[in-house]
């Protein structure tokens, strides 16, 4: 277990949050428990309705969900490590995905996770609909996006380099 706390303490991505580590690089709640060598990966968004300033009717709501369901299943398929399929819950205005995985290198592990999160939250950003008014962290989300598609801030057009 020191080798696990060491592996996300020594990552520029981990922030130690009580029993577990809170990933700093989404403004999406984004946190990591393990035990032993098996990991819980949990990643809390808004729903639409909870994000948007105006109301979000019911039936755009529950697309939303259904469809952001299961494109998250695809989350797995980004890392190089066995991942369980993710569960996704929504309660009131929130949405947990959480994912459980097992590995012996907590450095992977770390990575693993930081990947699994950053893609809930793309994903999520991909599927935000349009015509409603947004607040932070997903304004701020939205903007980011726009900017990197007109080519970002030095005005370069064309796709980002990896």
């Amino acid at each position: 277990m020191d080798d696990t706390r060491e592996a996300f303490a020594a990552h520029d991505a981990y922030d130690r949050d009580g029993n577990g580590f809170s990933l700093s690089t989404t403004p999406f709640e984004a946190r990591i428990v393990a035990e032993g060598s098996d990991y819980e990966l949990r990643v809390t968004v808004p729903t639409l309705d909870g994000a948007a300033e105006e109301t979000v009717e019911s039936v755009v709501e529950d697309g939303w969900f259904e469809t952001f369901s299961l494109r998250v299943e695809d989350a797995p398929d980004a890392t190089r490590i066995a991942v369980s399929e993710p569960t996704v819950e929504r309660v009131d205005d929130t949405v947990t995905v959480t994912f459980e995985f097992a590995h012996d290198d907590p450095v992977r592990a770390a990575e693993a996770a930081k990947i699994l999160a950053e893609f809930v939250e793309g994903t999520y950003i991909e599927g935000v609909v349009p015509g409603y008014t947004y607040r932070p962290p997903v304004a701020g989300l939205l903007s980011q996006a726009r900017q990197q598609g007109d080519g970002g801030s030095d005005g370069a057009s064309g796709p980002m380099p990896l």
